[in-house]
Formats: structure tokens, sequence, C-alpha cells
């Protein structure tokens, strides 16, 4: 069998992203072994800890010596006594934006042997079919919106204020729901996006025109707006109902988390920072953070690293080997290997063996 290569620039970050990121490159390796498949690491020792050390989150020419890697696979980032806005802003927001990655994918679906917090929420199949499971993908607009530079604080005491803008072009929202569309069309052609238009009166009623303009070049999806406050207390109350849902920078973000924890635990969720064209590398993480509480304990789950690593073999063109990836996941879960938050006690090297045990590796 011919093989393909391919270079991967991996950030393990810090906290149990240091620990989540070797498993995640064993079942790469692992799959790709039956796939034809050969994949080159190299290793950034970008962080909060390089931040205490040196002063920034990486070098300065950091994003070019990525630029020419096939994938980003990155741990998490995020550690005491350095703040979340700088970590974000000096890593994440950077590779985002420079390498045009405006799709952010968040996958959620109930698995066999996951116990939801919703007594309601099964897996998809299960008493009602595919209305009666959870499976929907949150496509969150990853580049503009609410998360803007643009604003400041101004004055002093009792006469502080500060202003914060948001950013909608007609480019970025266009793109964004072409792809949701796109995605819904691939699954099962229904759609929700995310709206305030009753409150927010200039961005968010442009959205919603620029979205219904693209709606009607998929005439094949079943789609409508919803308000953000009732779309998130459907999407407890009703989460088997969602199958792509669309949102702004901010929008997303919450839903997104949300719902990670309908599903049962945010330790599994996985993301996709995406450049669909593929001119520029996109970036694949899992969305449980750095978790300084349990780093170093051999706990942390290492599924949302590797369901991450799924998308990105899905993203360079291998999705028959991103499904086996997915699918050893649902049966290692649905065989009772849970780690602790799930309510298990399988640790972080257990659930990888599971893992590779199912894809048939040695």
């Amino acid at each position: 069998m011919p093989t393909t290569r391919h270079r991967i620039a991996l950030i393990p970050g810090d906290g149990i992203g240091q620990e989540v990121i070797p498993p995640a490159t064993a079942i790469l390796d692992a799959v790709g072994r039956r796939h034809g498949l050969a994949f080159t690491y190299e290793t950034f020792d970008w962080s909060c800890e390089r931040h205490a050390a040196e002063g920034a989150m990486m070098p300065p020419d950091g994003l070019m010596r990525i630029r020419a890697h096939d994938a980003i696979l990155l741990g998490a980032v995020g550690w005491p006594g350095v703040p979340d806005h700088v970590s974000l802003w000096g890593l994440l927001i950077p590779i985002r934006r420079e390498f045009e990655q405006y799709v952010n994918m968040r996958p959620i679906s109930v698995f066999d042997g996951v116990r939801s917090p919703l007594k309601d929420a099964l897996p998809r199949g299960v008493d009602g079919g595919v209305d009666g499971g959870v499976d929907l993908v949150i496509v969150r607009e990853n580049s503009e919106g609410e998360y803007s530079t643009i604003g400041g604080r101004f004055g002093h005491g009792e006469g502080e204020f500060a202003l914060q803008e948001s950013v909608f072009t007609r480019t970025g929202i266009r793109r964004i729901a072409e792809f949701g569309f796109a995605l819904a069309e691939e699954r099962r052609c229904r759609l929700v996006a995310a709206t305030k238009s009753n409150g927010i009166v200039h961005t968010m009623p442009f959205w919603d025109q620029v979205v219904d303009e693209c709606a009607a070049a998929h005439p094949d999806v079943t789609w409508h707006l919803e308000h953000i406050d009732a779309l998130a207390a459907k999407m407890v109350l009703q989460p088997g109902d969602f199958d792509v849902v669309l949102g702004s920078n901010l929008f997303g973000d919450i839903l997104s988390d949300l719902a990670a924890a309908v599903a049962g635990s945010i330790g599994i969720a996985p993301s996709a920072n995406l450049n669909p064209s593929g001119e520029r590398p996109s970036m694949f993480e899992p969305v449980h953070g750095s978790a300084p509480d349990i780093a170093g304990q051999g706990v942390a789950n290492p599924l949302g690293a590797i369901w991450s690593a799924s998308m990105m073999l899905d993203h360079l063109g291998h999705r028959d080997a991103g499904a086996e990836v997915l699918q050893a996941i649902r049966a290692s879960l649905r065989d009772g290997y849970l780690t602790r938050d799930l309510g298990g006690t399988t640790s972080t090297a257990q659930m990888t063996r599971a893992v590779l045990d199912r894809l048939g590796a040695h």
C-alpha cells in the first residue's frame, strides 16, 4: 500500500494537554499503519509555562514555523498565574486568524455507556430512532463577531467605562453559513441558526439577513432562526431535535459547552478550527482545558484529543481512518471504560489501550 505522509505540528500546552497528546498520536500511528498513512510530528513548547519564563506564549516567528505543516494538534492551554485572555490572545486566536480557520466545528453525541445528566438524552437510534438520540454538530464562526479587540476602557473612578465592539462582515457571515448549510446537507438536512435580533439591533439582524440569503441556495435543508436564550433552553429540554446548530463566535462558544455537558462530559468533546480550503493548516483540539487540579495524576480523559485526531483525519481526506477511530471510541465506552470525569476509574493509559485494542493495534 502506498504511504501518504503528513507533517503535524504538536502543541501540548499546559496541564493535562501534555498528557492527552501522546494518546492521540499513538492512535494516529496505529490507524495510519492500517491505511497507509505516516505522520511526522514536530513538538512546540508554546504554553503558559513558556509565558511565565519568557514573557510570551510563542516566539515572534511562531506562526511562520507552523505555516507549512499539514495540521496542528493542540492539547490545552491555561495555568494559574497567567490570565486566560493572555493565553487566548497570545496563542489560540493568532493561530485561528492567521491561518483563516474561520470554522469552529464541535460534534456532540451521547454514547452508549456514558450517562447524560438528562434522563431523556439518549444515543442516536435509541427510543425513537433518529429523532430520539443526541447527535448534533455546532458550527461556530471563528474569526470575527463578538471576539474583537476594537474598543477600550476609558476614564477613572465612578466615571470609568468600557466599550467593546463586535465586527460582523457579510463575507464572514456568508462563508460560515455556507459551511453550515453544506454540512446539514451531508447529515439530516436540518439547521437552526442562533440569533438575538430582538435585543441586539444592528449585528444580529444583519446576521439573520445574510443567513437567510444563503439558505436560498440549499432548498433541501429545513432551517429556522432561534433566539439564543430559547435555543439554550431547548438544547437542554429537547437535545435530540438538533442536527446542525449555526452560531456567531460568542453564541457558538457558549452553546458548544452546554451541548457537551448534555452529552455527559466536556472531557470527551473535540473541536476543529478549520481552514476549509486547505490552503493553510487547520487546528484540532479537545475543549476540556488544562485542568490543573488533576494534572500529573494519570486520570485525564484522552478521548477529546483522540476524537479531535479523528476529525483531523477526516479533514486531511482520510474519512475511513477517521471513522475507525470514532468507532473504537464508541466501542471502548460501550464496553465500560470510563475515566473519572465519566464516573469511572479508567486511567488515561488504560483508556488509550482500550481504543488501541479496538483498532486492532499491536
